[in-house]
């Protein structure tokens, strides 16, 4: 297949449109309409069902677009590479973690990041399914088990646990529960057991449960939990790593918490001397040493 006639195959497929694919590649629409048909010609099938609103790929256009975009990825993740230099960091940096992790931990540490590297350009994906990296979906992962792929680099960051916290406010309002049984007499605020999540944090939501608790609000991801919590609605479930950043927040019922949750950072061995990895690589493991410090300091 022609090199050329795929990049423009990609940009009308990502596009949906000749016109809008040929202002991007700085080609006129018939340019680009002659190219898409002679890739037809060449394949023998149909890659597009054109309407009047654009076009939809068929499904053999899915599968070439498929390919295309591995490609597309798998040649700026080249690119990159090639541009970084030794003194330089810089360019897109394709991040993806949870959505409690992302939002309640990392984010609000970035700025040191930035402030180091100015231009690097962090695009922070946050979801609970697990990106594949060997695929290039992401660059580099913060995941909360170790990485089950043999072709990754991985670095175990630390441990954490699930455990239930309230706000003051609503403490002062309605007691501190002295059992796991007095959960019945409070509204738990978590994630449902069915929800994406560690399993760990699952098993803890399953045996406060056990517990006849009629009053409950279920939230998709941590950084909803801890809103309801400041909020005052109830009693939440909730990672230990919030008690640095959020100090006010009381801790309830200390016995009853998940086991150990690793959280560990991985990236693609191909990626293995990408100043770019290296510079967030060193920068999470900074930010981990001063909150282990943190935690310490508070224990003692």
């Amino acid at each position: 297949m022609d090199w050329d006639k795929l990049r423009i195959f990609h940009a009308v497929a990502d596009a949906g449109s000749l016109t809008h694919a040929g202002d991007s590649l700085h080609l006129s629409q018939s340019a680009v309409s002659r190219q898409i048909r002679a890739l037809e010609e060449s394949l023998n099938t149909t890659l597009f069902h054109r309407h009047a609103r654009g076009l939809i790929l068929t499904e053999q256009g899915e599968l070439l677009f498929d390919a295309t975009t591995s490609m597309s990825k798998r040649l700026d993740a080249a690119s990159a590479r090639i541009r970084d230099s030794e003194e330089e960091v810089f360019g897109q940096l394709r991040v993806t973690t949870t959505i409690g992790f992302g939002s309640l931990w990392l984010a609000p540490r970035l700025s040191a990041l930035y402030a180091k590297y100015p231009d690097l350009n962090v695009d922070l994906m946050l979801e609970e399914r697990v990106l594949d990296l060997p695929m290039r979906e992401a660059d580099v992962a913060i995941r909360m088990k170790e990485p089950s792929q043999a072709d990754l680099i991985r670095k175990k960051l630390m441990t954490i646990r699930m455990k239930l916290y309230a706000s003051p406010t609503y403490v002062e309002a309605n007691g501190l529960p002295q059992t796991p049984s007095d959960l019945s007499n409070h509204r738990v605020i978590c994630q449902n057991s069915d929800s994406a999540q560690v399993s760990a944090g699952q098993m803890l939501v399953n045996e406060i449960f056990s517990n006849d608790v009629p009053h409950s609000l279920m939230v998709n991801n941590y950084f909803g939990v801890l809103q309801a919590v400041i909020s005052d609605l109830g009693i939440g479930v909730l990672p230990d790593y919030l008690t640095q950043d959020f100090p006010n927040l009381i801790q309830v019922l200390p016995e009853l918490e998940s086991n150990d949750v690793p959280v560990f950072l991985a990236y693609p061995e191909e990626l293995r001397h990408s100043r770019r990895i290296e510079a967030f690589r060193d920068f999470v493991s900074e930010e981990v040493i001063a909150y282990r410090r943190a935690r310490r300091s508070e224990a003692v």
